[in-house]
């Protein structure tokens, strides 16, 4: 922005938007002050670097404005993890279901681990039955992002909102 501007000439282009010209960055600080507004250096990469007439506090207003109004639109989604076991209770089931139903609605992610201890790894079906009747309880609000998949000594699955 003004002084600061290193290069010798630019390209300005004038508060209405019009381009006027190459010239030195002297005449173009002379045109800005004139104006009673600042030279601001919008493209540095051009040959030569492109420079505009403008109130520099309201560009930079403006910049925050849309970079505020931008982050608005971000949704932040967060990971929930419940962990279940092959041999859960049928009461105990559907107390993390409902767990993870409330998640699904509050529009987070859920990581969804069944463990296996000793010799339950012999049996993982078990607990992939689990997690697809699971899945399917939820598949009206939920939408599956990754598949069951044995890690280790845990299964997982991750859902997502719809």
């Amino acid at each position: 922005m003004n002084e600061e501007i290193k290069a010798r000439e630019v390209r300005l282009i004038s508060v209405d938007g019009e381009q006027v010209g190459i010239m030195d960055k002297w005449t173009a600080l002379k045109k800005a002050e004139d104006c009673g507004l600042d030279l601001v250096e919008v493209a540095p990469g051009a040959n030569p670097p492109v420079c505009r007439i403008m109130d520099y506090g309201k560009y930079m207003y403006e910049q925050r404005k849309k970079e505020k109004a931008s982050k608005k639109r971000q949704h932040i989604y967060h990971v929930k993890e419940i962990k279940l076991r092959p041999k859960i209770e049928e009461h105990d089931y559907q107390f993390k279901a409902k767990h993870v139903k409330r998640f699904l609605e509050g529009g987070d992610k859920v990581k969804i681990r069944m463990s296996f201890q000793g010799r339950q790894m012999t049996h993982v079906e078990f607990g992939q039955d689990i997690l697809k009747r699971l899945i399917n309880e939820l598949s009206e609000i939920s939408v599956v992002e990754q598949e069951p998949k044995l890690e280790g000594r845990s299964m997982v699955v991750v859902l997502a909102p719809r």
